[in-house]
């Protein structure tokens, strides 16, 4: 039986998502990772910076308000320019500053977030406009793009398919660090944008080949949440599959969405259950992207 979720998530959910808060009370909270590599916090999707002598590269940033206040934390750490920027996928909370930085460095991003930027689209219940030139990726790619500054190779690697269809990884090799976007976030039950080209398929082969590429002691940037390592990806991946099987199981046998949040059928993973990403949620998401529901991708996707 095949079930078409009339929404995605509820509206509270897209609430959740899309609810900005006070600009003027952010504060950016700079955390220095290892080696080149610092995170910075404020509200949003985690940045990442590479900071040394040729300048900085920033990974995802923000939100456009924020942006005067994450390039002063960033002068904290450096005086040099802002010479790229990358952006993980194509969500609004990870490119909100890209037309600020772009007057610094060019944006740099897969097919597909240019794509999705410049034609707009749906986020949950929300319908997200076109993004204006000065804010769309001017370099972009197909599977990957090298960038060497600062004594690092960093490199952005396409993962199709996982939060979104235009997800990039950025590792950067030298520092023993990685910023998985939205694939790995630290909060609970991740968010499919299924609307997006997203699956859960593609999001734990992206957790698992990080795994499988980086040293143990790698520090793992999520694209929300608290700092991670490999030690919490394992169990993030661990999750996605065990609670997929699940669900995948149930659609095999005939389940209806309800009859399987009747059965708990992910009792045991109630620690993962989020105010943004319920339990609930999760099985609707995983039951609309298992039993065949249009993931709305692309022809570039490679």
């Amino acid at each position: 039986m095949r079930f078409i979720l009339a929404t995605l998530l509820v509206a509270a959910a897209a609430r959740a998502f899309a609810q900005q808060p006070d600009f003027d009370k952010v504060e950016i909270k700079v955390t220095r990772v290892a080696g080149t590599v610092y995170m910075l916090e404020g509200a949003g999707g985690n940045i990442g910076a590479s900071v040394g002598d040729d300048g900085i590269v920033i990974v995802d940033d923000q939100f456009a308000p924020l942006a005067d206040k994450i390039r002063a934390a960033l002068r904290g750490l450096t005086d040099k320019p802002v010479r790229f920027v990358i952006n993980t996928h194509w969500h609004f909370d990870h490119t909100g500053g890209n037309a600020y930085f772009q007057k610094q460095g060019p944006i740099i991003a897969h097919d597909n977030v240019r794509e999705r930027l410049a034609r707009g689209g749906r986020i949950l219940d929300m319908d997200i406009k076109p993004a204006p030139a000065e804010s769309l990726p001017i370099v972009t790619f197909a599977h990957d793009v090298s960038v060497h500054l600062n004594g690092e190779d960093i490199r952005a690697i396409h993962f199709p398919h996982g939060h979104t269809d235009g997800d990039a990884v950025i590792f950067f090799p030298k520092s023993n660090v990685v910023h998985m976007g939205d694939d790995f976030v630290t909060y609970g039950f991740p968010f499919i944008d299924l609307a997006s080209g997203g699956s859960v398929r593609g999001m734990i082969a992206a957790c698992d080949k990080v795994i499988e590429s980086v040293p143990a002691d790698a520090k793992i940037i999520p694209g929300h949440g608290k700092l991670g390592t490999v030690a919490d990806l394992k169990p993030y991946v661990a999750m996605l599959k065990e609670t997929s099987a699940r669900v995948a199981a149930g659609v095999k046998a005939g389940k209806s969405v309800q009859e399987l949040k009747d059965a708990k059928v992910l009792a045991g993973y109630e620690k993962w259950n989020g105010s943004f990403v319920t339990t609930d949620k999760f099985i609707e998401t995983l039951y609309e992207d298992l039993s065949g529901g249009k993931a709305g991708g692309f022809v570039k996707h490679n």
